[in-house]
């Protein structure tokens, strides 16, 4: 069991806490007293073995509560494994369940390990999390107070070809790019070749008619398809395999030639809504050239550019609520070529970045992000409006 002091509001310190974290690389916390304790990761809900450990860290750290805590927070997804155990022991304790949206969370998780107690503005980056328009969320830009939040932009949405398959297989997500620039017919071209004919066909002809094809914003997503352009990957052995490899290639491209000249193009309309597929004729172009040099420097390109479009994005939204602070929260600021460069662009427009440290920016530290907007929902409405 590991326990972090954090510098949290005194009208929480005696308020206690026990979050249940998400789906994937699942951590529970039990936050009280100005300190959170987490029992080791558990891991993805999808393997019965990880369920167990979590009920059992779940009972260790009640324990640890005397039997008592004012509230279970967990996500909003319904079907989660984690919900529905907080939901469940939420009932037997008499004590509200709290659900906290997924990037909200994120973004909290930043705020409690840094004490942030003024607004601020988070950009939470990763694969996916649920929406509250049920929508798959994963790119987003969020104004944070307490436990006030509004949702000012988000990255274009793009479909999923074959809905979950469409992240274990980056071509997918390309050809989902070239499909909202009007290039559907390009998708057999390019990729018959290295998947079939069939498969090429048959996502071409789902993209044209829309058919399983659900909307995401997440921009694990658009990384996909950085990497589906560029002929990177194809399909993915294990997770984040593709975005690895991007970053990889950046990172030695960088290394060696430096910044890649002009950026390239994206566009930020007012609803707040980043669009990359400018960005991706140039990455397309890139691949047509065929050799390594090329490859990375559209790896560099791509890290480059969303570096300087989510600095811009988080300004504007800064300069529109007024505040200074930036924090960025979930799995993509893993990535360290994006990570530097997003917070150096953000200093040198005069803002303050607040990047996780003590607790991870991916959902091994959600858990912390939903205790402490359940503490500050029980500080600001009271335990009843929880209900």
């Amino acid at each position: 069991m590991t326990t972090v002091s954090l510098d949290l509001p005194a009208a929480a310190s005696d308020t206690k806490i026990l979050a249940c974290g998400a789906w994937l690389k699942n951590a529970a916390c039990l936050l009280h007293r100005q300190h959170v304790q987490w029992p080791p990761v558990h891991g993805d809900l999808g393997d019965p073995a990880n369920c167990i450990a979590l009920e059992q860290s779940l009972e260790t750290l009640l324990a640890q509560a005397d039997g008592r805590v004012d509230a279970l927070a967990h996500d909003l997804h319904p079907d989660f494994f984690s919900t529905q155990l907080a939901v469940r022991i939420a009932g037997e304790l008499g004590v509200p369940a709290i659900g906290v949206q997924h990037h909200h969370a994120h973004i909290a998780a930043v705020a409690a390990e840094y004490g942030v107690r003024e607004p601020m503005i988070g950009l939470a980056l990763d694969g996916v999390g649920l929406g509250t328009d049920g929508v798959a969320w994963g790119g987003e830009l969020i104004w944070m107070d307490g436990a006030q939040w509004r949702r000012p932009g988000h990255l274009l949405a793009l479909a999923l070809p074959g809905g979950d398959v469409a992240a274990r297989e980056p071509w997918r997500m390309a050809a989902s790019v070239l499909h909202a620039t009007g290039r559907n017919a390009e998708v057999t071209t390019r990729y018959a070749g290295k998947v079939g004919m069939p498969a090429a066909q048959t996502v071409q002809a789902m993209l044209t008619r829309g058919l399983n094809c659900p909307l995401a914003t997440g921009a694990g997503r658009w990384f996909d398809a950085a990497a589906g352009a560029l002929n990177v990957s194809v399909r993915q052995a294990f997770e984040a395999e593709a975005c690895l490899t991007l970053e990889k290639l950046a990172a030695a491209y960088l290394a060696e030639h430096g910044e890649p000249g002009r950026t390239g193009d994206y566009l930020i309309d007012d609803a707040g809504v980043l669009d990359l597929r400018p960005l991706f004729t140039q990455l397309f172009a890139l691949a047509d050239n065929g050799d390594a040099k090329s490859i990375a420097h559209g790896a560099a390109l791509f890290h480059t550019t969303l570096a300087g479009a989510l600095a811009e994005w988080a300004e504007r939204a800064a300069k529109q609520y007024d505040v200074r602070a930036v924090a960025l929260g979930g799995g993509c600021f893993l990535n360290r070529v994006l990570t530097s460069r997003l917070s150096a662009d953000l200093d040198r427009r005069g803002l303050h970045v607040f990047l996780p440290q003590k607790v991870s920016c991916g959902d091994a530290g959600l858990a912390l992000g939903q205790a402490w907007v359940a503490a500050q929902q029980l500080i600001e409405t009271g335990a009843d409006a929880c209900v």
